[in-house]
C-alpha cells in the first residue's frame, strides 16, 4: 500500500473528529448540562407565577457528602502511589521511583487540586479527565562581566547554555621586552555581556474540563481506543511562543464556537454575560486547537500505528503529525458500565429524587401559602369588598347581615407530604448509600443505638464510597501514575535534587524501567481513622514484645517494620511528614562492629607494638623531615649560586658593551685627527 497523502490523512482526521463531536452532543453533552444545572440549583423550567419555585438541592448535598471521604481516602498522607518490584534486583529503584512520582503530584503539581476536581468531574459529570505531559521550560538571563582576563572569559564560554551578546576589549599597558629577544604582550581585559538560556523539564499534570475531551463512540476502554482528542482554545501568542509559524496560526485565529457551545455557556452563565468576545489584540486572539490521537495506517504498510497530530481552525489545518508510543491521558468514572469507556454519575442516580423533592416542597409551601392567606366566600352585594380586599390586622369587614363571610377550607397535605419526602430520602439512601444516620447527623437514631449498630451502620454506608475509591484507584489513578513514570524515564536526561523526608535526594530516572507494577495507596479495608489507629497501636506492642524476646535482629520484626508503624501512626494523626518524630534507620550511617574481648596479655603486647610502630613513624617523618629541609637548604644555595652567575654575567656584558663603545668612540676621534693629504 501506497503512503496516505496529506489531504487524505487530514480528510480521515476530520472525519474521526465529527463523528467524536457527533456522538458526544448526542449521548453525554445535554446529560452533563442538565447535571450542571441540577448541582447549581437551576430553575426547572415548569415555574408558575405567584407560587413556589423552591428547588431541592439533593445532587450538590449528594456529591458534597462523597466527596470529603472520598480526598481523605486518597490524600490522607502524601503518599499515593507505591511500585511493586518484579525481582530482588528492583526493589531499591521501585522504591525510588515511589517517591519521585509522589513528589511530582505534590510537589511540582498542586496534587491536591487535580485530584478534587478530577473526581468531582467524574462524580458530577460522568468522566473526569487528566492530561499530563513532558514540558519544556526556557529559562533566558542576561548576565554582564567586567575585568575578565582570557582565562576566566575561556571558562565562562566553556558552557553550552551561554551566548555572548556583546564584549569590549582593553588592553591594559605596554608590551615587555625580555632580554633573549621574545616579547610578552600586555594583558587583555574583557567586559562582556552573556545570554544564558537554561533548558529544563518537567511533569505537567491538568484537569480537562469533559467537554473538551473526544473518544471514538465504539472504544470500550481508553488504551484500546482508536481515537482520542483534546479540543480546546489557545490564543495565538500561546502558539507561536511553542514555535509555531505566527502568520500559518493568525490565518485561522478568530471565533471558534467551541467557546460558545451550550455546555461552555452553561458552565459559566452565572459568570459571563456576554459569551461572544474575541480581543482586539491579534496576538490574543483565541484558534481552535485539536490534540489528537488516532490509530492510522500513515506509512502504508498495512499496521495502524498510534499518531499524535496538532491541527488548528475548523477545518483542522495540520501543524504536527508524528508517531507516538502513548495517550497522554487518564480518565475516570464512578460507576462502570461493561464494554464502554464512559459509564455513570453519581448526579444521575439522585437527579429524579431532586426533582420530586422539589415538586413536594413547593406544594407543601403552596398549601401553607394558602393555609396562612385563605380565599374567602363572600355573598355578592352584601358585603363591602374594599374593606374584605383591605388584609390588616384588625380591619373590620362591612356586611348587610351575619354569615355573609366565610372561609374557604383548604385541606391540610402535610401530613400526605412529610412521608413522602422520607421515602424519597430512603431512595437515595439506597441508591447512594448516604444517610443522616451514616454521616453521624441524626441525634434521635445514634442516642437510641449502641456504639456497635453505629459502627456496622456507618461501615455499610461507607461501601459504596469505598467502591467508587477502589473504582477510581484501578482505572485513572493507576493509569496517571504508570504514565507519570513513563514520562520522566523518557525525556528526563539529568538529575533532579528533590527533598524527600527532611533530605535532598538526587533522582535520576535514566537508570529506571517503566514497567512496574502499580499499587495505589488508598487506605482500603481498614476501617476509619480511629479503628486503623487503634490496630496499629496493637500492632506496636506486639512488635515491641516480640523484639524485647528475641533481640533486635530477629527474623520477624526489624527496627524498620517497627518505624513504618509508628510513622503511619503519625500520619493518620494528621501529621504528614513522619520523619519529624521517627527517622528511618535505612539512612542512617553504618555503625563501627564491636571489637571481641580479648586477652589482657595479647592486649598489652598489642600496645608495645603500637608504641613501637608510632616510635619508627615519628622517626621516619623526622628524617624526611630533615631530608626535605636538607634539599630545601640545597636548592636555596644552587639558586643564588645561579642569581650571582647570572648577575656576574649581565656585568660582564655591560663592561664588554662599554669597551667596545669606547674602542668605537676613540677609533672615530682618530680617523677625524689624520691630515689630510
Amino acid at each position: 500500500m501506497a503512503k496516505i497523502s496529506d489531504i487524505e490523512f487530514q480528510s480521515i482526521l476530520q472525519n474521526e473528529i465529527e463523528q467524536a463531536l457527533g456522538y458526544y452532543d448526542t449521548e453525554f453533552s445535554q446529560d452533563r448540562i442538565e447535571a450542571m444545572d441540577y448541582y447549581l440549583g437551576e430553575p426547572f423550567g415548569n415555574e408558575q407565577s405567584d407560587r413556589s419555585q423552591v428547588v431541592a438541592t439533593e445532587v450538590s448535598d449528594t456529591i458534597e457528602q462523597i466527596m470529603p471521604s472520598l480526598m481523605r481516602i486518597f490524600t490522607q498522607s502524601d503518599e499515593y502511589v507505591r511500585f511493586i518490584p518484579k525481582g530482588p534486583e528492583d526493589v531499591l529503584i521501585a522504591e525510588q521511583a515511589s517517591d519521585y512520582c509522589n513528589w511530582i503530584i505534590n510537589t511540582d503539581n498542586p496534587g491536591f487540586q487535580i485530584m478534587h476536581n478530577w473526581f468531582k468531574d467524574a462524580l458530577l459529570l460522568k468522566l473526569g479527565v487528566v492530561k499530563y505531559n513532558w514540558d519544556e521550560v526556557i529559562d533566558v538571563e542576561v548576565e554582564e562581566y567586567e575585568g575578565l582576563n582570557e582565562q576566566e572569559l575561556t571558562i565562562l564560554l566553556s558552557d553550552d547554555e551561554v551566548e555572548v551578546v556583546s564584549q569590549d576589549e582593553t588592553i591594559v599597558g605596554e608590551d615587555m621586552e625580555l632580554p633573549d629577544g621574545s616579547v610578552i604582550p600586555a594583558p587583555t581585559i574583557y567586559d562582556v555581556k552573556l545570554r544564558r538560556t537554561k533548558t529544563s523539564g518537567r511533569v505537567n499534570i491538568e484537569n480537562v474540563p469533559p467537554e473538551e475531551f473526544l473518544i471514538g463512540k465504539r472504544s470500550k476502554s481508553l488504551s484500546t481506543a482508536d481515537f482520542v482528542a483534546h479540543r480546546t482554545t489557545m490564543t495565538v501568542s500561546d502558539l507561536v511562543s511553542m514555535g509555531y509559524d505566527q502568520e500559518e496560526v493568525e490565518q485561522y485565529a478568530g471565533y471558534t464556537e467551541l467557546e460558545t457551545t451550550e455546555e461552555r455557556t452553561s458552565r459559566f452563565e452565572d459568570l459571563e454575560t456576554n459569551s461572544e468576545f474575541d480581543s482586539k489584540d491579534p496576538s490574543m486572539r483565541d484558534v481552535l486547537v485539536t490534540e489528537s490521537y488516532i490509530k492510522a495506517d500513515y506509512d502504508g504498510d498495512g499496521i495502524a500505528e498510534l499518531r499524535r497530530v496538532v491541527s488548528i481552525g475548523s477545518s483542522y489545518h495540520i501543524l504536527e503529525n508524528e508517531e507516538y508510543d502513548h495517550v497522554p491521558f487518564a480518565i475516570l468514572s464512578p460507576i462502570l458500565m461493561p464494554h464502554r469507556a464512559i459509564g455513570r454519575s453519581v448526579a444521575e442516580l439522585v437527579m429524579d429524587v431532586q426533582l420530586i423533592k422539589s415538586t413536594l416542597m413547593r406544594q407543601l409551601l403552596d398549601n401553607i401559602y394558602n393555609t396562612n392567606n385563605a380565599r374567602v366566600v363572600a355573598v355578592e352585594g352584601q358585603v363591602n369588598l374594599d374593606d374584605l380586599l383591605t388584609n390588616r390586622p384588625g380591619g373590620i369587614v362591612r356586611t348587610r347581615a351575619p354569615g355573609m363571610v366565610q372561609p374557604l377550607q383548604v385541606p391540610e397535605v402535610s401530613g400526605a407530604v412529610f412521608p413522602a419526602l422520607e421515602y424519597m430520602d430512603r431512595i437515595k439512601e439506597q441508591r447512594t448509600g448516604m444517610s443522616r444516620q451514616s454521616m453521624g447527623l441524626d441525634a434521635d437514631a445514634l442516642q437510641s443505638t449502641t456504639a456497635t449498630a453505629v459502627a456496622a451502620m456507618q461501615a455499610a454506608s461507607q461501601g459504596k464510597i469505598e467502591m467508587i475509591a477502589r473504582v477510581f484507584a484501578e482505572t485513572g489513578v493507576r493509569d496517571l501514575f504508570r504514565g507519570i513514570l513513563q514520562m520522566v524515564t523518557k525525556y528526563q536526561n539529568k538529575p533532579q535534587i528533590v527533598r524527600l523526608r527532611n533530605q535532598f535526594v538526587p533522582m535520576d530516572p535514566r537508570e529506571w524501567q517503566n514497567q512496574y507494577d502499580v499499587q495505589i495507596n488508598v487506605g482500603l479495608g481498614t476501617g476509619q481513622t480511629d479503628q486503623q489507629l487503634a490496630t496499629l497501636y496493637q500492632i506496636a506492642a506486639k512488635q515491641e514484645q516480640i523484639m524485647g524476646s528475641m533481640g533486635m535482629n530477629n527474623p520477624i520484626v526489624t527496627p524498620l517494620e517497627y518505624r513504618n508503624t509508628l510513622a503511619k501512626i503519625a500520619e493518620l494523626s494528621g501529621f504528614k511528614n513522619p520523619t519529624e518524630f521517627f527517622a528511618d534507620p535505612r539512612n542512617a550511617p553504618p555503625q563501627q562492629a564491636q571489637q571481641p574481648q580479648q586477652d589482657p596479655r595479647i592486649a598489652i603486647e598489642m600496645q608495645k607494638m603500637q608504641a613501637e610502630m608510632q616510635m619508627q613513624q615519628a622517626k621516619a617523618q623526622q628524617d624526611l623531615q630533615l631530608q626535605k629541609e636538607k634539599m630545601q637548604m640545597e636548592f636555596a644555595f644552587k639558586r643564588e649560586q645561579m642569581a650571582a652567575e647570572l648577575q656576574l654575567r649581565q656585568q660582564e656584558l655591560e663592561f664588554e658593551r662599554q669597551l667596545r663603545m669606547q674602542q668605537l668612540a676613540s677609533g672615530v676621534q682618530t680617523s677625524t685627527n689624520l691630515p689630510r693629504v
